[in-house]
């Protein structure tokens, strides 16, 4: 398509694209005229026009005049056209300093993801989404077995990046202290510098010299792990903010677009499926543009995300807003943040 396009071609659907993104309303070929570079008639930019409506870079509204872009236009204009958006200083000086501020007053780690999410729906006007760090690929360090009642045990599972899970399971009959403290001192040994899934899919292979009494104290162990892996599968640490921000867009006036965004962002599970199918290239920013989504809800938005690292795992940021999307600061926005998150972890 790069080679197709004329540069007059380009610069008028560069005008129509970024004055779409800015108000909201039908570009017609009189404004393209009076506000552009170009020195061109009305008519000849009309032709230059219907040209791109015969690409299917634009359509034509029913009850205007004048053009807006297409799915395949925001693409192009994504790849080939725009210029790189920047943040402000003072938008990158409050990011940070609310960010500091969680991290320095909060007592729990949730907090920094709850928070970082509503500080990005509230700059970027969109549906923020921010999820823990998937904890799969995270290399295993140590395990602590703790008897807090006569059935229940506390599993604390330390993982290199300096994440700390804990989880509490219930036996049948107690558990003396001692054997707790065998069984995860063996297991320390045996695991140590494994990721999760590994431990989750060889368990049984590494400790094959283990009795029959002693395999059933391990089981305690892998249901703790199957927890976690349970945790991350209904996308229960993930995070959603920034409804009351995207609803106040234009594109939300229309109740049936207003009820859709609200579903979308009360459905974590939806969500986290769309996040793990949009982060193709986990270490660039990916964008997924209206008709390129599978799910059916997501036809009228566009998808920005990216992963961030903590240690030797990762979580992924991103945004959802309409098509009509400032996509130079949006991929700056979520870079920084990003960026941000992975420097102060």
């Amino acid at each position: 398509m790069g080679d197709i396009l004329t540069q007059r071609e380009k610069e008028v659907l560069r005008y129509i694209v970024e004055n779409f993104i800015k108000l909201a309303q039908p570009v017609g070929s009189r404004e393209i005229s009076k506000k552009t570079d170009l020195n061109l008639s009305s008519a000849t930019i009309r032709n230059v026009m219907s040209d791109l409506e015969d690409k299917d870079l634009l359509n034509t509204p029913h009850t205007s005049s004048g053009r807006v872009p297409t799915d395949k236009a925001y693409r192009y204009y994504v790849d080939l056209l725009m210029s790189k958006g920047n943040l402000s200083d003072k938008e990158k000086s409050i990011f940070k300093k609310q960010l500091e501020e969680i991290k320095n007053y909060s007592i729990q780690d949730d907090d920094v993801y709850s928070e970082t999410s509503k500080i990005l729906g509230k700059i970027s006007h969109q549906l923020a989404i921010v999820t823990q760090p998937f904890l799969s690929a995270g290399i295993f360090e140590k395990l602590e077995l703790i008897s807090v009642s006569y059935n229940k045990i506390l599993v604390v599972i330390n993982l290199k990046s300096g994440i700390v899970r804990t989880v509490i399971l219930e036996v049948d009959v107690e558990i003396q202290q001692i054997k707790l403290e065998n069984l995860a001192r063996y297991l320390n040994e045996k695991l140590h510098g494994l990721t999760l899934k590994q431990i989750r899919d060889t368990y049984s292979k590494r400790i094959s010299d283990l009795n029959l009494q002693e395999l059933n104290l391990i089981q305690l162990f892998i249901n703790s792990i199957d927890k976690i892996y349970g945790e991350e599968e209904k996308g229960n640490k993930i995070y959603i903010s920034g409804t009351g921000e995207i609803i106040t867009q234009p594109e939300f006036g229309d109740p049936k677009k207003l009820q859709n965004i609200i579903e979308i962002s009360e459905n974590k599970n939806l969500v986290i499926h769309i996040f793990q199918n949009t982060v193709k290239d986990k270490d660039e920013i990916n964008i997924s543009i209206g008709s390129e989504n599978t799910e059916e809800k997501l036809k009228d938005y566009s998808i920005i995300c990216t992963t961030y690292k903590f240690g030797d795992v990762k979580g992924n940021i991103g945004i959802i807003g309409p098509k009509r999307i400032d996509y130079p600061k949006m991929i700056s926005l979520i870079e920084y943040t990003s960026r941000l998150i992975t420097e102060d972890f």
